[in-house]
């Protein structure tokens, strides 16, 4: 299987001998998975992973770019299309003063199974300086992704949107008729987390940890990872709470650290209002609440955090942890305090909800891993790293006697995450 970049398309010009028909479908949400909500827009859809009414009554800025990237968002559908064009205008993301960043990556899965990957030229661009934070928007144009010689057969497709860059979905095309996927029996699993359950970092959007688990597991994936925003926001527990959902997952903590955004007596109840508002809408689904995985530089070190300006002149990104440890006697938080938090405010509430669970973050990455899988910007795992705690998750969540495992029962034989 070939993909291409293009950043325009004539019909005529594989068609010209007649023998090829091309078939335009509009990009609605009934072809999308993952998505909470879509925008519209002159040439298409933008999708979004958190309500209109929420983006309309907080406007901040990363926020905003963190929910409109589609992480986990895929277009699904069955067909016997030996040829899929997609247009799309990707908004991509240059950090003036920091290293530059890859471009997005598409992924195609067939029955699956890996069949091919692409990036999407052209598009928006939005300069973010990094010593002050001013940002500049440039527009772009569309462009097109191709992926040819695809089996003749009939097929379920995916097409993974990028984790990290904001698309615009303007046209797809195909040489044979489409068909929304069924979902058949799957299980909505419901996720929230940090920028590393939005994917940083991982190698393609098929890739993160949370989509390796879900294409393990056989779930329909709603990832609600959202970089640097999984602030406990009463906001997105109630986009939670009235999102449809068999499982249900939150992992919290590195982000109230590195954004210094609140003291222990503020945390402790804003966790138990979290999870009373996401009972509100699922008051019997299993709850799994998962603590940070391992960050040395917060352990014992509170926020907030910055990036580290002398590595950046060495064309290394990296942070550096800006707390004194002596503020923690003032309630100042680090990984180690929400984690004994974390587990003591779950086990004070499983008395009354038996489907309420726990799982130390370090259990998916900790001491041993990091000597072996460094943190490369002292963050972020890396693909590798995101694989590992994929596993990790699937066999401690979805198999035995994990939360999850009474929900779902993969077919015998199929433990291991899928390769790609």
């Amino acid at each position: 299987m070939a993909p291409v970049n293009r950043t325009m398309f004539d019909p005529l010009a594989d068609s010209a001998d007649g023998a090829r028909h091309w078939i335009t479908t509009p990009v609605t949400a009934h072809l999308l998975r993952g998505a909470l909500d879509v925008e519209h827009t002159e040439q298409g859809i933008v999708p979004h992973r958190l309500p209109a009414k929420v983006r309309q009554q907080f406007t901040d800025g990363r926020l905003a770019m963190a929910e409109a990237q589609p992480c986990g968002v895929r277009l699904a559908f069955r067909t016997r299309a030996t040829v899929i064009e997609l247009d799309a205008r990707p908004t991509k993301h240059l950090y003036v003063g920091a290293p530059p960043r890859p471009d997005g990556v598409y992924d195609l899965l067939i029955d699956g199974l890996l069949a091919g990957r692409a990036s999407v030229l052209g598009g928006h661009l939005l300069s973010i300086d990094v010593n002050t934070g001013l940002a500049e928007h440039r527009p772009g144009p569309i462009g097109t992704l191709r992926f040819s010689d695809l089996p003749e057969r009939a097929k379920n497709v995916e097409l993974w949107l990028p984790y990290n860059e904001i698309t615009e979905l303007v046209a797809l095309r195909t040489d044979a008729p489409i068909e929304p996927a069924s979902d058949g029996d799957r299980k909505v699993w419901l996720h929230h987390g940090s920028s590393i359950s939005q994917g940083s970092n991982a190698a393609s959007p098929s890739t993160t940890w949370a989509a390796l688990v879900a294409a393990f597991a056989r779930v329909n994936l709603i990832n609600l990872g959202l970089g640097g925003s999984a602030l406990l926001d009463p906001f997105t527990a109630r986009a939670m709470r009235d999102t449809p959902a068999d499982l249900i997952s939150i992992k919290m903590g590195i982000n109230l650290v590195n954004a210094d955004l609140m003291r222990l007596r503020a945390f402790t109840p804003a966790v138990h209002s979290f999870l009373d508002i996401v009972r509100d809408g699922h008051p019997t689904a299993p709850l799994l609440v998962i603590s940070p995985i391992l960050c040395p530089i917060h352990e014992d070190t509170p926020g907030p955090s910055a990036l580290d300006f002398d590595a950046l002149r060495g064309g290394r990104l990296r942070f550096r942890a800006m707390g004194d440890p002596a503020e923690c006697a003032d309630g100042k938080l680090t990984m180690k305090i929400i984690r004994d938090e974390l587990a003591r405010i779950v086990r004070q509430r499983a008395a009354e909800d038996p489907n309420l669970h726990y799982l130390d973050g370090r259990a998916l990455y900790g001491e041993a891993d990091f000597a072996e899988l460094p943190l490369p910007d002292d963050f972020h795992p890396d693909a590798a790293t995101h694989r590992r705690i994929g596993e990790r998750f699937a066999k401690l969540v979805f198999t035995a006697n994990g939360p999850f495992a009474a929900v779902h029962h993969p077919p015998s034989g199929e433990r291991n995450v899928p390769s790609t």
